[in-house]
């Protein structure tokens, strides 16, 4: 049986990543509203949505487009979560495209006397989702990405000892961001692939404005999505179960 490409959803926190990615795709846009937030369809790409800051926000707004898709008989077969990020240095340079393999909500669970204690450990919910790795696969070596686990935080980073604690509880994390296991959670409660690229803008640790590069951030998140292209409009999650 011959099956077709899947619908494509594309989530970031604000519009201005939102803009970056459109400009991978040279067809026009059209906004289509939904309850919370605004939908832009891009003839020839992806849906686009900025969801808003932060995995509480990010999860209301990608679950209420897939549902409004669901209802509409036309539903998403993947949810890319987009944008920009801190990366860990010297792992992940500025300027450098990361894709997910797993997306991990780094401070959702508990502090106790002997340290942090992730949601699961006390016996609740995840704290990870894995993209299907042939997509990860496919989509590093189209957009000459690296490859590992990006966290997702409510709270950024702002000093080295907070920095050097999530990378000693996550040795293979590149990058944080504040939106990627929001949409993944709205994503697998409609039984969606995710996939996650981010762009890094600045380095994971002391917050120093000046050292942030997020409009060369924005350009690589461009350049990414051009190469993404047709890797997102031939995947098929049929064929990669």
């Amino acid at each position: 049986m011959i099956t077709s490409p899947s619908r494509v959803l594309v989530t970031t926190a604000v519009p201005v990543e939102r803009d970056a990615v459109a400009g991978a795709f040279p067809g026009p846009v059209r906004e289509i509203p939904l309850p919370g937030a605004a939908l832009h369809r891009v003839s020839g790409g992806p849906d686009l949505l900025a969801a808003g800051v932060g995995p509480a926000l990010a999860a209301a707004s990608t679950a209420g487009a897939l549902t409004a898709a669901a209802l509409d008989g036309r539903p998403y077969g993947l949810v890319v979560s987009a944008g920009i990020a801190g990366g860990f240095p010297p792992h992940a340079p500025l300027g450098r495209l990361v894709v997910a393999d797993e997306i991990t909500a780094a401070d959702l669970g508990a502090e106790t006397a002997d340290g942090f204690l992730p949601v699961t450990d006390l016996g609740f919910g995840t704290v990870t989702h894995r993209p299907p790795a042939a997509l990860v696969r496919r989509a590093a070596a189209a957009a000459g990405a690296l490859t590992g686990t990006v966290l997702t935080v409510s709270t950024v980073t702002g000093t080295a000892d907070r920095a050097a604690a999530l990378r000693a509880r996550h040795p293979r994390a590149l990058a944080e961001a504040m939106e990627g296991f929001g949409v993944a959670e709205a994503a697998a409660a409609h039984g969606v692939p995710v996939l996650e690229v981010r762009a890094v803008s600045n380095p994971v640790g002391p917050r120093d404005r000046a050292a942030w590069r997020i409009g060369d951030a924005l350009t690589a998140l461009t350049e990414g999505f051009g190469k993404l292209a047709p890797v997102l409009e031939s995947w098929n999650q049929h064929d990669h179960p």
